[in-house]
């Protein structure tokens, strides 16, 4: 296994929680079903209806942070 690199492979957030990032979610190649937080591959293997929960929730999200720049 891997090991992995903070920063690169996995942050802290503000809970205290390990997240892995996009980048090792693509190093590993495929959606591992769990509903991750920064998945690339559109939640593929998370079983419905979570799936469409998680999908318009990160939809929702790009749009508050996209908003956020233009609030400066």
């Amino acid at each position: 296994m891997k090991q992995l690199t903070e920063g690169t492979d996995f942050y802290y957030d503000a809970h205290g929680n390990m997240v892995l990032t996009a980048t090792y979610h693509e190093d590993r190649g495929y959606c591992c079903g769990h509903g991750c937080r920064h998945c690339p591959y559109d939640y593929d293997n998370v079983p419905e209806p979570r799936r469409t929960l998680l999908l318009k929730g990160s939809k929702n999200e790009s749009k508050e942070n996209s908003s956020q720049l233009f609030d400066r």
